[in-house]
């Protein structure tokens, strides 16, 4: 059994964009320039493209409660669930609007595809804006998210059609840049990943067969080699509030400075992607005996359910999203991360070998997973980049 504990790995199926799109073989070995490769269009398609009979496109108004539980229902039961049946995602509307709203966000980017006989949603596709930061070059583009279509209509190559429907429209607000990632290798990632994990709760991953847990140690042994402090060690740690807003943004703003690939925050962004919200973002920051805040760590919550389990039906993971630190000990501040997210009833955590996560996630007993997450630029050509080089992270 492969569960999938990585929400970026939900959307692999953007590997079909090689198939619909221009090549995106824009990052590589040999790639020395920088800049788009496609130059934009004049004209833009003004029609929608073509459905299979018996369907219409809908732009989803995810301000209705109704449409938001429609979508949250297609994402759960077809987004992505493993052959055995044991495990799938458990969205909630709060994480879906967390997911497909920040700011500037616009509604004809939530591309849905209904039934005409009944009305039923069984397809989408999203975009968000994001600002990006490419070596020395900013640009505006779009993550791609949740492309999804239901499982019974998978043979109608209703898949390559939203991608085109949704490069329409992305193009209709002159953008001609994406960036998104996979678990397959396409011409040419720009940087390849890998994704670690962290249990928390040992007992429940090895009662739900979790895979990749160590065998080479009976379970007492493991919950020693995994147990953690009780209390946090780091001084002047607690959680962010709204009036933390500017102090992180200028931390993450000159930390992010140190890769080739990351995100152009604005101060509305760090409110909407890092500001707490229950069973969505968590964010802790340390603020020193001065007021300043020095430090600051965050990470988002995945649910899923368990199923056809005789005693757990649900799991939650915790997936790092952003740190920056400059005054903690980073090794302290990241066991304080786990201590903090066990005691709020996750079972696992992830991370990314991004940024500077490397230096700890061996040294804090996380474990290497086998597979790879890589990241693409579509229309985009620059060299490509070591993962710790990449300051990237796209939730999903």
């Amino acid at each position: 059994m492969q569960l999938p504990l990585d929400p970026q790995k939900a959307v692999n199926c953007l590997f079909i964009f090689a198939l619909v799109l221009p090549k995106t073989y824009g990052a590589g070995d040999s790639a020395v320039t920088h800049g788009p490769i496609v130059a934009g269009e004049n004209s833009v398609r003004k029609e929608p493209f073509s459905l299979p009979q018996g369907f219409s496109w809908d732009t989803l108004d995810l301000s209705s409660p109704t449409v938001l539980r429609e979508l949250c229902t297609l994402l759960n039961e077809n987004y992505m669930e493993e052959d055995d049946n044991t495990i799938r995602f458990d969205f909630s509307l709060e994480y879906l609007q967390w997911a497909l709203q920040p700011p500037k966000w616009l509604a004809q980017w939530h591309c849905g595809v209904r039934v005409d006989a009944n009305n039923k949603l069984v397809g989408f596709i999203a975009a968000i804006p994001a600002d990006v930061r490419i070596y020395e070059t900013e640009k505006r583009m779009v993550q791609v998210k949740f492309l999804c279509v239901h499982k019974k209509l998978r043979l109608k190559r209703m898949t390559p059609v939203l991608i085109r429907e949704l490069a329409r429209r992305v193009n209709q607000q002159g953008l001609r840049q994406a960036v998104y990632t996979a678990g397959v290798v396409l011409p040419t990632p720009l940087s390849s990943c890998s994704s670690w994990t962290r249990p928390l709760n040992l007992r429940k991953l090895k009662e739900v067969s979790y895979p990749g847990l160590r065998q080479d140690m009976n379970l007492q042994r493991a919950v020693k080699f995994n147990r953690l402090p009780k209390v946090t060690k780091t001084p002047g740690l607690r959680p962010m509030t709204k009036e933390d807003v500017a102090g992180i943004h200028s931390l993450l703003q000159a930390n992010l400075l140190k890769f080739h690939l990351s995100p152009i925050l604005s101060l509305q962004e760090v409110e909407h992607w890092l500001l707490p919200k229950e069973n969505v973002i968590d964010t802790y920051v340390v603020q020193g005996d001065d007021g300043t805040l020095t430090d600051v760590v965050s990470f988002y919550s995945v649910s899923y359910k368990v199923l056809n389990h005789a005693v757990h039906t649900s799991l939650r993971a915790a997936h790092l999203l952003y740190i920056a630190s400059a005054a903690a000990n980073l090794m302290d501040l990241m066991e304080d991360t786990l201590v903090l997210a066990k005691s709020k009833g996750f079972d696992i955590i992830s991370a990314l070998d991004v940024m500077d996560n490397k230096s700890f996630l061996e040294k804090l007993k996380f474990s290497i997973s086998n597979s790879s997450l890589h990241y693409y630029l579509y229309n985009w050509m620059c060299p490509n980049m070591s993962p710790d080089k990449v300051g990237l992270v796209l939730p999903n």
